[in-house]
Order: structure tokens, then C-alpha cells, then sequence
């Protein structure tokens, strides 16, 4: 598991003289001076320090000469996974955040904190105070992510409680990575506005997906997991306005305890309601954030209830609905699950148990959070021989 945030060893206070500041990385010790002063070198290997650079990241145990200790922090060997390309966050008080990732395929920014549900299993847990600095941080973030990134996330806490300023970030990133396909992570209820689903319609971002939750078919289940009364309805209405202005829409499902059971159901409600939605997430759970305080009401081992899994599978894809299956190991779905799994769980986060050591398909197999290594798995993991 990746060390995504930390403090470094030793930074001068001139540095960053307020607020986080964002760097982008480079380790091309022959970049043409003109570029120079907007990147930052990293020295993870002895070298001839090249100058001309805006700042310098030495990584710890890296000999090398003529650092300039006024224009250069020190990174602990916890962060020797940077790169080129990488952009990080450095606070005045020390503190530095990965960013993005340039070899990685799971590059999220996190814009808020604030939610208008309270999910059971959130793995990030809503907080109330004003954290709109996030929002600056992304709109700066964009600007230094290379244009040849294929996919880049959006994720809260609820990233739409923004509004119009959300709308501009969407803008934003559709002028600066005209390439990149774009995911949202959204509860979906702000779309159940016309007017702002029409003007996040208006942005015409041409590869931009919402992945919205629906937990149930049962209107009251759904509002129980996400803890919010009248969620459902505007659960649904965000998705049909925003079917209705031609975007795209994936819907989410995390399997628990409180939601397996009525997974059949669910499928067959979204063939005969939701049938033009683009995708169907069916997703395991993460043993992180609120889950832990709710483990006794969420958890259940995958292996009871992949008869359920796989039945929502073949009703989906018998409507032609695109289905992927996520965060679950290969060994615990039936294998007529297998067209639709997704090696999903996001580099920095992914582990595999001891048991998974001798398996054949471990290249295959999306193993398990990290956090659920740590905090109890399934006891039917059966590596494949």
C-alpha cells in the first residue's frame, strides 16, 4: 500500500510561505531551460543536480552535490514511488499529498469533504466545515496534469454540492485534457434540479461518465444505507434528468449485508425503469471509514451471496445492460461471473492475502483493499491450482 500522505523530512519555511502549494514533478535532468522553472526536480538517484529548477525533492539516502538547502525538501523513502510527471501538494506546515500518479490508471481528486448523505459504509466520511480550498487546488491541479492522461476521477464527500463552480471544474478539465475520459463519483440528488443537469448537459464534455449509487429498489432501503429521508426519489430523478440531456450514467451498487438480498431485485428494477443507463457497477465492500464503526450491520462474506451476484449479472446482461463486477477476489464469484469481472481495486490501496501466494490467476484477480487485509477477509479464499 502506497503512502498517498505525510510530512516530509525537512523543508525550509520560505518555501511555501501560505497555504498547500502544487508541484509538478520531473526527473529529466535535460529539460530545456525555458521549461525549467515551472517543474520540480526530483533526485531519487545520484546525479549532477541540474539548475534552472523552481524547486528541488531530494529523497532521502540519495547522495548527491550542490543542493541548494534554501530551495529543497527532503522526502522520506515512503515516497520513493514519485515520478515524472507526478504532481504533489506541499503545505506550509510540511505536510505533502500525492496528487496525481503519471503510471498510474486510478487518479481520483478528491474536491470535497461535505456530503448530503451519510452512507453506512462511507469510505470518507463527510465532515461539515468549508473545505472550497479543495476545489482551487483541483482547478490548479488540471492545469499541471498531462494532456496524454486517459482517465482522471472526481470524488467527494459530493462533488456537485458546488454547483456552478462544479460545472466550471468540468469545463475546465474538458479545455485543458481535451483527451481524458472523466469519471464523477456523485449520490446524484443535485441532477434531480433540471436546470443544473442542463447546465452540466451544456459543458458537452465528449467522454464524461456520473457513477451515482442506487442501493435498492425498495425506496426505503436505499434511504436507511445512505441515511438521508427522500434520497431515493432524487436518486432516480438525477439519473433520469441527466439521461434526458444525453449524459452518461453508471450506477453503483456496494454489496453488504443490508443490500445482497434484494440484489435480484434491484436488476430487474433498473431493466424495466433504468434500461438506458450505460453502465452497472456491482461492487464489494471497503473496510474503511464509516464500515468499521458498522462492520456488524455490513459485513458478509462474499461466498454467501454470489448466487445473488450472479443472478444480477444474467438479468443485466440479458437486457444488454454493460455490467462490471468489482472489488471482489476471482476465487469468491461463480464463474458465470467472470465476463463481467473487473480487476478494479486502485493500485495504491490493493494487497492480496497470504493464501492467494501459489494461485494461478492471481494476475487476474483483483485481490482486496488493503484495509480489509488488515481488518478480516473472507475465510473461503481457495487459490486456483
Amino acid at each position: 500500500m502506497l503512502t498517498l500522505s505525510g510530512r516530509v523530512i525537512k523543508k525550509q519555511s520560505a518555501v511555501v510561505p501560505t497555504g498547500p502549494r502544487l508541484y509538478s514533478l520531473s526527473t529529466n535532468a535535460n529539460l530545456p531551460l525555458a521549461l525549467r522553472s515551472k517543474k520540480t526536480f526530483l533526485i531519487k538517484e545520484p546525479v549532477a543536480v541540474p539548475k534552472g529548477f523552481g524547486h528541488y525533492f531530494h529523497l532521502e539516502g540519495v547522495e548527491v552535490t550542490s543542493v541548494d538547502p534554501e530551495n529543497t525538501t527532503l522526502l522520506g523513502k515512503e515516497f520513493s514511488y514519485f515520478g515524472n510527471d507526478d504532481v504533489v501538494s506541499l503545505s506550509a506546515d510540511g505536510r505533502i499529498r500525492s496528487i496525481y500518479r503519471a503510471d498510474s490508471n486510478h487518479n481520483s481528486i478528491l474536491l470535497t469533504e461535505q456530503c448530503n448523505n451519510y452512507c453506512l459504509m462511507c469510505s470518507q466520511p463527510p465532515k461539515r466545515g468549508d473545505d472550497s480550498w479543495l476545489l482551487r487546488e483541483a482547478f490548479e491541479a488540471i492545469r499541471l496534469i498531462p494532456r496524454e492522461t486517459k482517465v482522471l476521477g472526481f470524488t467527494g464527500g459530493e462533488p456537485t454540492i458546488f454547483g456552478q463552480e462544479f460545472i466550471n471544474l468540468v469545463q475546465h478539465t474538458k479545455n485543458w485534457l481535451p483527451h481524458t475520459s472523466l469519471h464523477i463519483l456523485s449520490n446524484g440528488r443535485s441532477f434531480a434540479d433540471e436546470n443544473f443537469a442542463y447546465e452540466y448537459a451544456k459543458v458537452q464534455h465528449p467522454d464524461v461518465m456520473v457513477g451515482i449509487p442506487v442501493y435498492s429498489a425498495d425506496p426505503t432501503i436505499h434511504d436507511y444505507v445512505v441515511q438521508a429521508e427522500g434520497a431515493y426519489d432524487e436518486t432516480i430523478r438525477g439519473i433520469l434528468n441527466l439521461k434526458r440531456f444525453g449524459q452518461k450514467v453508471e450506477i453503483r451498487v456496494v454489496l453488504h449485508k443490508q443490500t445482497y438480498k434484494g440484489l435480484p431485485e434491484l436488476a430487474n428494477f433498473i431493466a424495466r425503469n433504468l434500461l438506458f443507463v450505460d453502465q452497472v457497477a456491482l461492487m464489494g465492500l471497503e473496510h474503511t471509514g464509516f464500515t468499521r464503526a458498522n462492520i456488524d450491520a455490513l459485513w458478509i462474506d462474499p461466498i454467501e451471496y454470489k448466487e445473488q451476484l450472479s443472478e444480477a449479472v444474467r438479468i443485466l446482461s440479458n437486457y444488454s445492460i454493460h455490467t462490471a463486477v468489482y472489488n471482489h477476489p476471482l476465487c469468491l464469484v461463480n464463474p458465470d461471473v467472470y465476463p463481467a469481472y473487473v480487476k478494479s481495486i486502485s493500485d495504491w490501496k490493493n494487497e492480496y492475502a497470504n493464501e492467494c501466494g501459489p494461485c494461478t490467476k492471481k494476475n487476474d484477480c483483483g485481490g482486496f483493499f488493503s484495509s480489509g487485509i488488515q481488518n478480516g477477509y473472507s475465510q473461503s479464499i481457495k487459490p486456483f491450482l
